[in-house]
Formats: structure tokens, C-alpha cells, sequence
């Protein structure tokens, strides 16, 4: 991406680092799409000439978020949600890196797939794209993708995404392969014959409600199967989107045994439950499906004492034709690159957990994850910042939804953290 030629200086605001540990007053100066210096306290900068000053009004100055787990319909579903879409999205919502899911059509199982994103990110000039690699050729889980060639051309990880990799074998050479170059592998706990059919999670709700639900115990089935294979063969590991209490048990004890396993969570998972299908909402149709309100609490404990590593949108676009079906009929999944940031501000506010141990999550763990110099506020990192005004609430409206499809659970519910100046690389890409 292009540098920005004008410098800034952001005084006057409260400068929220996780990689810091640092809340509190501050300014930034920003210089050739890089962070020049930071200034802790109320001291005003002083040594700079020709800098633009930006009076942050105590507003909330932190890192981009980075999203770790964002599908879109480019290339082959267009109609759906476009690179340049999604970017804007993005953007409104402050997440100035994102990392798009390998299931496409056709499937980004190869380093020209991998080098056509990369292109496309740098043409569209919004926010960091990053492409994950198809972990098994067209994420069929019966042959191992070209995931060395891959890394070198740009893949972050390797994952197939949705589809479980239900061979065992398969499953334990793309591990042991990965784990020669130290690459990470994400994997959905999803056990495949439990789950075939299931719309929702077992229990009174599915039950009352005529819906097909599978058991939570399908997560933790599948994740001790692929944690042993994790021991056997030393890989890096993200357990993707761990969602119920049994499966976080799991995650625990391979921790405890020094394994190197991560965790992510969906943001859906730590704000909704089961009750919130009500009758019958195809918005929250969703996969995994929303679990009881024990599993919930379950992850947002998880989260605020950091067994759960990272929090994701898993944006997940779908059209109206695609959601305006009966509940059982619906294409699963929730977009949520704009509403990441303030449902995470809500988790903070209902959960009285540290503002910044929230942003630890979508900062300065999946930067760490990623190898990505982005997600701190550090002399010579990446100006990627974004400004919030923290206390101000807003309704979100479909018109307010910038993706192409408008399938948000949070539609016109009262939100809180308002994003008011996205850059990246020093470039303001979204202003309020």
C-alpha cells in the first residue's frame, strides 16, 4: 500500500496498547505511514514541523483490529460480498486487517490463489488483506494442499475452513508438513456424523423449538482427536472457534501440557445464546450453532482470563434469498466486520472485564499469531490505529450495513462504540 505523505500528530486522547499494557492519556505521531513516537501523559509533542494536529477530544486511540476469520463471495460468489465490500466494511468498523477464508470458488489451494487476494487487496488500497490457505486440495480433506508454496507466496495459515478434516491421517501429515516451517493450522471441531443435519444445540430449546440440534459433546469429540494429533506431532495449532463449555476443558488441559495450541472465538458466541433464535430468526442460524447460556458465560470467562487466545467475526455473508427461508433451509452464518469492535466494547461494559484485556484479542494475539508487525501502538510499528468514541451508543440500521449482504444479528439493536478515524499506513481510509 502507498505511504502517506502527510504527517499527523493525534493529541488529546487515551491511548488503550495492550502490547503496552498501557491506558491512559497519550499522543501519537504519525510519519510516513509509520508511528514516529508516542507520547504517555498529557505532555503536548514538541520537535515536529509541518504535522497536521488531530485533537483526539480524550476519545479512545488504539490498534486496528485484526480478524482473523472473514469469508467473502470473491472469487466466485460476487453477489454475496466482494473484496472491495468487505474492505469498506471493514474499515467503517476498524478492523484494518483481515484474513479471508480459503473456501472460494476456486478454492485458494495454490500460490496463484494465494497471489490473485494479494493483488486485489493491493488494488482496492483500504485495509490489510490476507489470504488463508486451503489446508487439503479444494477443502475435500482427502489430499494435502500445496501449503509450503503457499506460505511462501503469503498464506497466513492453513485451515478448510468449515469442512472438518475427517481422515485422521490426512490430518496428522498436514500437521507434521506444517510443523517443519512452523506454519499454524486452524481447524473447526466439528464432528461430521453428529452434526450432518443439525441446526441448532441439542437440548429443551431444539427440542420445543422442532429443530434437528446436535450435542455439545460433537466439539469436544472432535477437538481430543485433533489435540492427540497436535501431541503426536508437535505442529502449531488453532483450535477454530471454540464455542461450549466441555470443548474449553479440552483446550485447558492441552495448555496445561505445554502443547502449542491457540483458541479462537466467535463473537457471536460470546454475545448470544440459544434463546436469541426465538422465533425462528434466520440471522442467528449460524455455524457452530449458538449454544445455552452456560457455554456463553463458559467463553467470556475463558476470554477475560485468556484461555481463549483470540475473537473473531467469522464474517459470514449471505444474501436474502439465502436467509428468508424456514430456519432449518438457511444458509448459516452472520456478517460482522463492522459490529466486532462494539459488541466487544459491550462484552466489556456487561462483563466488567478491562477494556484492554478484551483488545488483547483482536490486537495484539493475532498479530503475534500471524507474524504481522500490526497491532500495537509502538515507535516503528505500522499506523494502523483507530479513534472510538467508547460512549457513543447507536442503533444499527440496515443503510448503515456496508457489506452486500445485510444478514447482521445485530440489526437495530443499540450498539456502543462508535469508530470515528480508521487508518492504515498512516492513511485515514474511514471517517465518521
Amino acid at each position: 500500500m502507498t505511504q502517506s505523505s502527510t504527517a499527523l500528530a493525534f493529541v488529546n486522547a487515551r491511548l488503550i496498547d495492550p502490547a503496552s499494557e498501557y491506558d491512559g492519556p497519550g499522543s501519537v505521531i504519525v510519519v510516513e505511514g509509520v508511528i514516529a513516537d508516542v507520547i504517555h501523559g498529557h505532555a503536548v509533542p514538541s520537535g515536529h514541523t509541518g504535522i497536521k494536529v488531530i485533537d483526539c477530544d480524550e476519545n479512545a486511540l488504539m490498534p486496528g483490529l485484526i480478524d482473523m476469520r472473514v469469508r467473502t463471495g470473491e472469487p466466485g460468489s460476487e453477489p454475496k460480498e466482494t473484496l472491495k465490500s468487505a474492505c469498506l466494511a471493514a474499515a467503517a468498523g476498524g478492523v484494518t486487517s483481515f484474513v479471508v477464508q480459503p473456501d472460494t470458488d476456486p478454492v485458494i489451494d495454490e500460490p496463484a490463489m494465494v497471489d490473485f487476494i494479494l493483488r486485489r487487496a493491493r488494488d482496492i488500497e483500504l485495509v490489510h488483506v490476507y489470504p488463508a490457505g486451503a489446508a487439503t486440495k479444494e477443502n475435500k480433506g482427502q489430499k494435502m494442499a500445496e501449503i509450503g508454496l503457499m506460505a511462501e507466496m503469503g498464506a497466513l495459515y492453513f485451515t478448510d475452513a468449515d469442512q472438518p478434516i475427517v481422515n485422521s491421517k490426512i490430518l496428522s501429515r498436514v500437521l507434521s508438513y506444517a510443523n517443519g516451517f512452523n506454519a499454524l493450522i486452524a481447524h473447526r471441531p466439528k464432528e461430521p456424523w453428529l452434526s450432518e443435519g443439525a441446526v441448532a444445540t441439542s437440548g429443551e430449546m431444539a427440542a420445543r423449538m422442532g429443530l434437528a440440534g446436535v450435542s455439545a459433546l460433537s466439539e469436544r469429540i472432535m477437538m481430543e482427536r485433533d489435540l492427540a494429533l497436535v501431541e503426536l506431532t508437535g505442529a502449531r495449532f488453532l483450535v477454530d472457534q471454540v464455542s461450549t463449555a466441555e470443548g474449553l476443558s479440552s483446550l485447558e488441559r492441552a495448555k496445561t501440557k505445554g502443547l502449542d495450541v491457540y483458541a479462537s472465538a466467535s463473537i457471536n458466541h460470546l454475545v448470544f445464546n440459544e434463546i436469541d433464535i426465538g422465533d425462528y430468526r434466520t440471522f442467528y442460524r449460524l455455524d457452530p450453532p449458538l449454544r445455552a447460556e452456560r457455554d456463553r458465560l463458559a467463553c467470556v470467562d475463558a476470554l477475560a482470563n485468556g484461555l481463549i487466545d483470540v475473537v473473531v467475526s467469522n464474517h459470514s455473508p449471505a444474501p436474502a434469498e439465502d436467509k428468508r427461508l424456514p430456519f432449518s433451509e438457511a444458509a448459516p452464518g452472520a456478517i460482522g466486520l463492522q459490529t466486532l469492535l462494539p459488541a466487544l466494547i459491550g462484552l466489556h461494559l456487561e462483563n466488567d472485564i478491562p477494556l484492554i484485556d478484551i483488545l488483547r484479542a483482536v490486537t495484539q494475539n493475532p498479530a503475534q499469531l500471524l507474524g504481522l508487525e500490526a497491532g500495537r501502538i509502538a515507535k516503528g510499528a505500522p499506523a494502523d490505529l483507530i479513534l472510538v468514541d467508547i460512549e457513543a451508543p447507536f442503533a444499527l440500521r440496515e443503510r448503515d450495513i456496508l457489506s452486500k449482504s445485510k444478514n447482521s444479528p445485530f440489526e437495530n439493536r443499540t450498539l456502543q462504540g462508535k469508530v470515528l478515524k480508521t487508518l492504515v499506513d498512516g492513511r485515514i481510509v474511514y471517517q465518521a
